[in-house]
């Protein structure tokens, strides 16, 4: 089966072509852009899938990060993957952020952690451990300090692989021989995560897509310091 992974969570934008029977990677291409995602998300697509030899249509899947990660970039994922999936009649599914942090780190045998700048000292994270074919979330998906998250890995006393766009300074400010910190070619979100997590997942129809943002909007807030 051909799957397709998108993910438009933070500043890049990326998307995988997948044969989920080969466990080959058809084309990837993934763009740092300063641009809005709806600019460049669904060119790449059409682009990876031109590129490839293959026809839109040939798709049997779509996965896509559904959070956490920036507002907008998820909103423009998930509406867009749900277009395409209405479109072609196939079915798709959301990817954690997190999840697909760890599975673009998968080679690496041992606790994988993913870590991505939220608000303030606040963080996303999660922990997974991987055998090196496959990954196995270990902690809850949470917003927790940075201090919290300091002191829950260093509890478990282990060597911890970090990944994600707050790894780079979650590694410096508290440097311990027991973190490591993944390339740069690895560190940040990539479509071709979604589509190993994705492969795993169970598909379902577009119009059951929804975000996961992990916490709650500033629409949602307002709402609330309104009616308090």
């Amino acid at each position: 089966m051909l799957l397709i992974g998108i993910d438009t969570s933070g500043k890049t934008a990326s998307a995988a072509l997948f044969d989920t029977e080969t466990e080959t990677f058809l084309a990837q291409s993934s763009l740092y852009t300063q641009k809005t995602h709806s600019q460049v998300i669904m060119p790449m697509v059409k682009d990876i899938i031109a590129q490839s030899g293959h026809k839109i249509t040939d798709l049997g899947a779509i996965a896509v990060a559904n959070g956490p990660g920036s507002y907008t970039g998820l909103r423009i994922g998930v509406a867009a993957v749900k277009a395409l999936s209405f479109g072609l009649d196939v079915k798709c599914c959301g990817v954690s952020t997190l999840m697909g942090l760890a599975c673009n780190n998968i080679a690496h045998k041992g606790i994988i952690c993913s870590v991505m700048k939220a608000r303030g000292d606040l963080v996303y994270t999660c922990t997974y451990n991987s055998d090196g074919y496959a990954v196995e979330q270990i902690s809850p998906e949470q917003i927790i300090s940075r201090d919290e998250l300091a002191e829950t890995l260093a509890l478990q006393g282990k060597e911890v692989l970090l990944c994600g766009d707050g790894a780079a300074d979650f590694f410096n400010d508290y440097r311990s021989p027991m973190l490591m910190i993944a390339p740069p070619q690895s560190r940040l979100q990539n479509a071709c995560g979604i589509c190993l997590a994705g492969a795993s997942l169970k598909l379902i129809e577009p119009d059951e897509l929804e975000v996961s943002y992990l916490q709650k909007v500033k629409a949602e807030k307002d709402l609330e310091d309104k009616n308090k």
